[in-house]
């Protein structure tokens, strides 16, 4: 009885792995093949070293509608439609640099995966070092009140319950410390 039980369960938990390794393994040919199906058979371009610099641009415009994949990457019309203009302009002889100023007259810089900066820009590059900035900041003054808090609350009795028991009572602002920092100059006569 026993041993036919742990057959059933090592058979059982063998079953579950590789169904789960056959998931995982479906989902990343999935995502490894997505990329590949989103330029159509009918938008490549004979000439394989254009077809090379189309993709090259591609990748490196934003979706409109999609916004956080290249056109190369997006199945949406309007990504189809701005792979067709890229290829376009590049059979007409454009540089690299010609199709992507096109591009960005007509949409703005927001078409690209890796805007300039520039003074409109600023914000967008800085704004995570600014959230970093902001979120130390938030959590040090957020530590320090606790701490303020914590301390300012407690009684006379209970610093001396606390001191009984052989535990240094954290420090109070007291009135004496609650002016040092703003009038040093007296407090150092040299």
């Amino acid at each position: 009885m026993q041993m036919s039980r742990n057959l059933w369960e090592r058979s059982f938990s063998h079953s579950w792995e590789r169904g789960a390794l056959f998931l995982l393994s479906l989902a990343l040919g999935a995502m490894l093949l997505s990329p590949a199906l989103a330029v159509e058979p009918s938008e490549k371009l004979a000439d394989p070293k254009l077809e090379a610099r189309a993709r090259a641009i591609a990748s490196e415009l934003r979706c409109l509608v999609c916004q956080n994949q290249s056109i190369d990457d997006s199945d949406a019309p309007l990504a189809k439609d701005l792979r067709v203009i890229v290829r376009e302009r590049l059979k007409d002889g454009a540089s690299d640099a010609d199709v992507r100023d096109y591009v960005v007259a007509r949409y703005g810089d927001f078409v690209l995966l890796r805007p300039p900066v520039k003074r409109e820009t600023l914000l967008l590059w800085a704004a995570p070092a600014l959230a970093l900035i902001g979120g130390v900041w938030a959590i040090f003054a957020a530590t320090r009140r606790n701490r303020r808090a914590a301390a300012a609350a407690l009684t006379a009795e209970e610093r001396a319950q606390l001191q009984a028991l052989g535990v240094e009572p954290p420090l109070s602002p007291s009135p004496a410390r609650a002016g040092e920092g703003s009038d040093e100059s007296s407090a150092n006569p040299s």
